[in-house]
This record gives structure tokens, sequence and C-alpha cells, in this order.
């Protein structure tokens, strides 16, 4: 079976040592130690990593050097970031959430990781992101948290 291509956002490698998601965080990075995923990234994550704290940078840093699948900005991305900012998905003071999602999604990746449940982990946003990939032929995005990819991995693997 094909490994799950895992698209992480900062809150998730954040959400590693935050106390509320601290448990599912180090089960969710052990997991990736296992090879149980590929970790996808992005440039855009690279960017977000110069401005957070000494251990979010090592596991960032230690993610990359354990092979994560990286992705470069593209025009594709900018322009489906651009659809999802035009049919108000998010704001344009969000637009780096819509990045990552247009990242992701350009890249046909299974799911994308996050605990940003203001505008990605959020129904509404979802059924947003896929009216906007329906509408231009991209697949439907799938957000969840690590917490529930736990529970998918560990299952895939049972």
């Amino acid at each position: 079976m094909r490994l799950m291509r895992i698209y992480l956002d900062a809150s998730t490698l954040g959400g590693r040592f935050d106390e509320e998601f601290e448990e599912p965080g180090e089960r969710f990075f052990a997991l990736l130690e296992k090879g149980r995923f590929v970790a996808v990234i992005s440039d855009l994550l690279a960017e977000e990593m110069e401005d957070a704290p000494p251990r979010v940078k090592e596991l960032f840093a230690d993610i990359l050097s354990g092979g994560a699948e990286q992705l470069q900005a593209s025009e594709e991305a900018v322009a489906l970031r651009d659809a999802y900012l035009a049919a108000r998905v998010v704001t344009a003071k969000y637009g780096d959430d819509a990045l990552h999602v247009a990242l992701a999604t350009v890249a046909g990746t299974d799911v994308i990781a996050s605990w940003n449940f203001r505008h990605l982990v959020n129904p509404a946003r979802i059924r947003g992101f896929n009216a906007v990939n329906a509408a231009r032929g991209y697949r439907p995005v799938v957000i969840l948290t690590p917490s529930d990819l736990i529970k998918v991995l560990e299952a895939n693997h049972a």
C-alpha cells in the first residue's frame, strides 16, 4: 500500500510543543519517524519557521533531514490561493493559510495536518475550499488534526 502524503502546516509543528496538543503531537511525529507516512512541506512553511521557537525549528530541521517532500510555490498554487480569497473562503489577512491549502491541493497530497481550527480544520472553510477546487477541476481537500490522523495511520497499519 502506498504511503499517505501528509502536508504539514506550522500549527502541526508548533502543536508538538503546546501543552494541549503535546501527547498527540508526539505520537504523530513518532509515526513519521517510523515511516508510516511521507511528510510534505513547503517553502512557505520554511519561511514561517524563521520566527519559530528553537525547538520548533529543530523539529522542522529533523523533518527536512528525514527526507520530507518539499514543495515550491508555483503560479498554479498562487492562482488557486487567489481563487480561495476571491470566494471569501478566508480573508486576505489569512492568505498564507489559503496558500498552504493551495500548495497541498496542487501537489495532490492525501491530507493536510493542522491544529488551525479557525481557518483550516473547520467544516465551513473546508466546504469553501472544496467548492473552489471542484469549480477548477481539483480533487477535494481533506484537512484533519494530527489526533485524527493517528487513528487513520494506525488503522491502515493494523
